[in-house]
């Protein structure tokens, strides 16, 4: 089970993103045309930090949360101003996560990478509409799933200890016989074929106009 540590600072935390968003808004354009992909994430601290003895900061709330939120889409539409001016064509989407903003993204690309992200998330049969009624952008529901497949088991000789093999073997069997986990196949160029399990991880909504 996972513990939730208080959060302080709130005053600091609102500085460092009125200072994230002043210095992403402004796409790098010579490095998206070299690397023809770009991204921003929600790089302030406390949240992304590494989880360490099974204890995270709870997800942004208030204040903080909509300064995140607002951040992302004043990037976005930063961004999109100077894709325009490229005059090609590009992709450019929010990567909207409502329960937890902290994981958000603004994701572009252009040439042989307009379609590159198409299958980062799973499309379900099913949609769920956007729940934030302010965010003016065409949306689409997608889930982000964590995969795992049998190589994941490993070796005994791979863990610290026998019980450390037993405890990960048997987390992942579980996940594989779980009835909510979504199983696919998958083949390589060399044909060799791979047995994904996925389980739901997010809700999250791709943005764009």
């Amino acid at each position: 089970m996972i513990r939730y540590k208080k959060i302080r600072g709130h005053k600091r935390i609102w500085k460092h993103i009125d200072n994230w968003v002043a210095q992403n808004k402004v796409l790098d354009v010579d490095s998206l045309k070299s690397r023809q992909r770009e991204y921003v994430k929600v790089w302030i601290a406390p949240f992304g930090n590494i989880s360490v003895l099974n204890s995270e900061f709870s997800p942004p709330k208030g204040k903080t949360r909509k300064k995140i939120a607002d951040g992302i889409f004043e990037i976005y539409h930063h961004w999109k101003t100077q894709l325009e001016e490229l005059g090609e064509p590009y992709y450019l989407k929010v990567w909207y996560f409502p329960k937890d903003v902290s994981k958000c993204q603004v994701v572009c690309a252009i040439g042989d990478f307009t379609t590159f992200y198409d299958i980062t998330f799973f499309k379900p049969e099913s949609e769920k509409p956007f729940p934030e009624n302010d965010r003016k952008l065409n949306w689409e529901y997608r889930i982000q799933e964590h995969h795992i497949t049998k190589d994941d088991i490993q070796e005994p000789d791979d863990f610290y200890s026998e019980k450390d093999y037993v405890d990960n073997k048997k987390w992942i069997e579980k996940k594989m016989k779980h009835p909510k986990t979504r199983i696919s196949n998958h083949s390589d160029a060399s044909g060799k074929t791979t047995t994904y399990y996925s389980t739901k991880e997010y809700d999250v909504w791709l943005g764009g106009n």
